[in-house]
């Protein structure tokens, strides 16, 4: 008997159909700079250099992690794309760069049409939300690498931000305010420890609403990560924001210290802020110690702003119109570029 590519586990007319489908969803996000997207072997975008005096584009690439295996075990599949979208906008973000476009990778055992298209809805909305184009990427059956209700997802934004706009953190001086915008919960970092604790040890089940966290698991596990462009563009010519950072894997301690000079430290005040209940429960069940939380989580804060003392209040104020929650958490004082705890 003949054996073909599709006996063999690839159904390119499936392909072929995902890409019928997510063409149209991708056009939602395109203005007139996108000169040809979805379906050529590259995709065209065109910059408008008269609206920046010297423009830099900033680039990012991150994936959504081992969180997508509670997107295989719940079934749901419609929030993992935003994750996918907000971890690499939020990075350029971080230096002040506007989001241009957005390209993704999708790879999975077996194309499934409708379980791929909740993905890619995901991506849009995640797009949509940051005012950036999805302009292309790929899509990549693999069966035998993946299981076939498996899949794995990449991205890659590109942003632009004039020179003298760069935020670097080389403004941040004595004295400046840590502003911490809240998170939604785990955003797409420590999930490996999560599902450790609370699938494996606690075998606590996804679907069945947890008394501590007042919904059920697979809602609090799956909810996405917050993108956080919005917000950075209601304080922008507002406040004099000196450096950003954006807290993912690491957390607060791994990604603050980044936009520190080496003769400064960021003094958090741990107690400035209301842990979301997750974290606590994780915590309590996997009896994990108090500094690797710390390290592994967000802890509740997705996102710090730093900006002039006088600023603070004033910024807390623009984000709260903007829908955003926030914090003073803090402040940064000499030392030697370390998060410190008081």
């Amino acid at each position: 008997m003949a054996i073909t590519y599709k006996k063999a586990g690839v159904d390119i007319a499936e392909g072929e159909k995902f890409v019928d489908l997510l063409a149209p969803l991708a056009a939602k996000t395109q203005g007139r700079e996108v000169l040809k997207g979805i379906g050529s072997f590259g995709a065209l975008f065109s910059l408008d250099v008269k609206k920046y005096k010297n423009p830099v584009l900033v680039s990012s690439t991150d994936g959504v992690g081992t969180k997508l295996k509670l997107a295989f075990l719940s079934g749901r599949h419609d929030t993992v794309g935003i994750d996918l979208v907000a971890m690499c906008v939020n990075d350029i973000l971080t230096l002040g760069a506007k989001p241009l476009f957005f390209l993704d990778y999708f790879a999975t055992g077996k194309l499934r049409a409708k379980k791929s298209l909740a993905v890619v809805k995901g991506i849009v909305a995640g797009c949509e939300e940051a005012g950036c184009a999805l302009i292309g990427g790929e899509t990549a059956e693999m069966p035998g690498f993946y299981g076939p209700e498996e899949y794995d997802l990449a991205g890659f934004a590109v942003g632009v931000v004039d020179r003298p706009d760069i935020i670097d953190g080389s403004r941040i001086r004595p004295g400046d305010a840590l502003v911490g915008l809240a998170s939604s919960g785990l955003h797409s970092n420590g999930y490996s420890l999560a599902r450790k604790v609370l699938l494996e040890k606690a075998g606590l089940p996804l679907k069945r609403r947890i008394p501590e966290l007042e919904e059920t698991l697979s809602n609090v596990l799956l909810m996405p990560t917050i993108i956080y462009v919005k917000a950075f563009g209601a304080l922008q010519k507002k406040v004099a924001v000196n450096g950003m950072a954006h807290i993912t894997g690491g957390g607060i301690p791994g990604n603050l210290n980044r936009i520190l000079g080496k003769d400064l430290d960021a003094v958090v005040d741990e107690s400035s802020w209301k842990t979301p209940p997750v974290f606590g429960l994780i915590q309590k069940l996997g009896d994990v110690p108090s500094a690797d939380m710390k390290r592994t989580f967000n802890m509740g804060i997705g996102y710090v702003v730093v900006t002039r003392p006088g600023d603070a209040g004033k910024a807390q104020s623009i984000l709260k119109k903007a829908g955003y929650g926030s914090f003073i958490i803090g402040h940064v004082a000499k030392g030697t570029g370390i998060v410190r705890y008081e």
